[in-house]
């Protein structure tokens, strides 16, 4: 099965937003969601401390289990990330994440875009080892209390999500932000400039859940298929990929979040999106 021509890639989007944020009215009142759904992880980046949230955020629930007396590893966030990332690697970036539908969003805006700089890839993959996995555990050692640093000084998600929810519907919560908060929405106000000139900026540069799920793209199940005789090598595939890979030479990049573009753009039908290839056919019989 093809997935970019069984599923609308806007509406799954779209249903996964709703779905994991259920409790919509409660932005008017800022009362969080705290029911046995919380248990569960959502499979993409969605605030814990937002309103709207049904689910948990799987990188809140790996720093808070760091956080906690005994140095401790939360086994079922870390499964949760292992299998999601075994069964289909970055799909759920392209497919299930709200905050990367906000990034595909601006992305539409007529502004002039660049690409990122190459090395600067790289750093979600140091917020994922340092912020979310390390610092958790050196903070609890060091102070005896615990934080989920990367939530707490740097997620936009979370700031966008939660901090402001919250703060337009609690008085009290105004009064008290500070420093912490000014900084939080600096991150933000980059991150969503820097989406309008970049495609998924916040995906290509800053996160580390994005990071898990990709280094678990060449063996997932479910991945990109090339068939070379079909294909020309007329780039249509590279130009059209929101991360600037291009999907002939790096065919199971870690930075692929499998949104299919490629495949739609590709004149020869050379790629497929799915569990397992289609047969190889003479580019002729396309």
């Amino acid at each position: 099965m093809d997935i970019t021509r069984s599923f609308n890639r806007r509406f799954v989007q779209l249903l996964a937003a709703v779905i994991t944020n259920q409790e919509l009215l409660n932005l008017t009142s800022g009362k969080l969601y705290k029911g046995s759904a919380k248990n569960l992880c959502a499979p993409g980046l969605n605030c814990y401390s937002c309103p709207a949230a049904t689910l948990s955020c799987p990188l809140g629930a790996l720093q808070a289990a760091g956080g906690t007396a005994g140095y401790g590893f939360s086994f079922y966030a870390g499964g949760f990330l292992l299998l999601l990332g075994v069964l289909w690697g970055r799909l759920a970036c392209g497919f299930l994440c709200p905050f990367g539908l906000l990034q595909d969003l601006l992305s539409k805006l007529p502004v002039p875009k660049r690409r990122l700089f190459p090395p600067l890839r790289y750093v979600k993959y140091l917020l994922l080892v340092v912020f979310v996995l390390l610092l958790p555990v050196l903070l609890l050692m060091i102070n005896g209390i615990g934080a989920p640093a990367f939530c707490e000084y740097i997620c936009p998600a979370g700031t966008l999500e939660a901090a402001v929810p919250l703060l337009l519907t609690h008085p009290e919560y105004r009064q008290a932000a500070g420093g912490l908060f000014v900084w939080k929405a600096i991150i933000l106000a980059a991150v969503v400039i820097g989406c309008l000139f970049i495609s998924r900026f916040f995906c290509k540069m800053l996160c580390p859940l994005g990071a898990a799920y990709g280094l678990l793209n060449a063996i997932s199940i479910c991945r990109l298929h090339l068939d070379k005789t079909r294909c020309v090598s007329c780039g249509r595939c590279h130009k059209s990929c929101p991360m600037d890979i291009d999907p002939v030479a790096q065919l199971h990049s870690p930075e692929c979040i499998m949104c299919g573009q490629c495949v739609e753009a590709c004149p020869q039908k050379a790629l497929h999106l799915g569990i397992k290839a289609p047969a190889a056919k003479p580019a002729a019989d396309a």
